[in-house]
């Protein structure tokens, strides 16, 4: 049996003033309903949404939000992460407090927020910017399991464009095995996000056969598209492993106490140049995160400038990524993986 953690492409809003808290709140109840949340559920987002998308307004004057919807075993969800470069909070804990405004609002406060939310995360420094995450989650009726893994994401199109030619996906089956895969089409719009969707869908497709020959399987299907770049992870929590196997310029890196190890990927393009398909098998430690991202993002990032964020929610590490590592010229697909607690 395999256990698909699905989601759909996502949506990115760029907030630059109040005028767009009605759209963040429009898109999030599309959201809501994509996720299969009830009515109620599906209010709460909305409302989590608006304030998200007023607070960016109001303190950091502008920012983004992403929103998309959420399929994993036994549990829907609806997940927005909100990005600013404003001047982030220097007192968390009063900014927890029910009530607290420094914008002359009423202020129900993020311990308001936090309350509404199944899941609530956030990581900000003063003067550096803040990243919230906020999720409604919802148990699925017939439906029993627990995923081995927690799964953050960013994924932005290019300034300009409505599809994203970056794209991903993960195959988990009744032994806690798991296949990700994260693909980087060529260039950019439309045909860069067929052929990433493509590549996606074979990897499922083929997601029981090992890690290399499954970027040999799309690297034969992907000939009549414009071609990509890919990385494919086999995961196994329960026994601290990954085997690795890359296609061209997607990055991935295991972050843990013990340091920072980078993955090892082959130059070429799936679907129309490939030398040479190799495996490397690496220890994932129980502290680890797996990082994956596409050429969008610099691969100069370093977790150790953020003291404590190695403990946030993978959305949360994603969003900080992107954030302040977005090239800003491309799409950019941001993974973070690791064990649940």
């Amino acid at each position: 049996m395999r256990m698909r953690y699905d989601h759909d492409s996502g949506f990115t809003i760029a907030i630059e003033d109040s005028s767009q808290v009605g759209e963040a709140r429009r898109t999030a109840g599309a959201v809501a309903g994509a996720a299969g949340l009830n009515e109620t559920d599906a209010g709460k987002f909305a409302i989590l949404a608006t304030e998200a998308a007023t607070n960016i307004a109001k303190h950091a004057g502008r920012g983004e939000m992403m929103l998309r919807s959420i399929r994993a075993p036994g549990m829907c969800a609806a997940e927005l992460v909100a990005i600013d470069n404003g001047p982030g909070i220097p007192d968390l804990d009063r900014a927890m407090r029910d009530g607290y405004s420094t914008a002359g609002s009423p202020g129900g406060g993020l311990g308001a927020f936090s309350r509404l939310a199944t899941r609530f995360d956030m990581y900000t420094a003063a003067g550096a910017g803040t990243v919230l995450l906020a999720r409604i989650e919802a148990p699925v009726a017939g439906e029993r399991g627990r995923h081995p893994l927690e799964v953050g994401v960013v994924r932005v199109p290019k300034r300009g464009e409505l599809d994203c030619g970056d794209d991903w996906g993960i195959v988990i089956d009744e032994n806690g095995r798991a296949l990700l895969t994260v693909v980087d089409g060529l260039g950019h719009g439309t045909a860069a996000a067929e052929a990433a969707r493509r590549a996606v869908e074979i990897a499922t497709e083929h997601s029981s056969h090992a890690a290399g020959v499954v970027v040999a399987t799309i690297h034969a299907g992907l000939r009549a598209t414009r071609g990509a770049a890919l990385a494919v992870a086999e995961l196994r929590a329960d026994q601290s492993s990954i085997r690795f196997s890359g296609l061209g310029n997607i990055s991935a890196s295991v972050i843990s106490s013990a340091g920072s190890k980078s993955l090892v990927s082959h130059n070429g393009i799936a679907g129309h140049e490939m030398r040479k398909i190799q495996e490397f098998p690496y220890d994932w430690p129980g502290d680890g995160m797996l990082v994956v991202h596409s050429d969008g993002v610099s691969s100069r990032w370093d977790l150790g400038r953020y003291p404590g964020l190695a403990r946030r929610d993978p959305s949360v590490v994603a969003g900080v990524i992107y954030r302040d590592y977005s090239r800003g010229r491309d799409d950019a697909l941001v993974v973070v993986v690791r064990a649940a607690a």
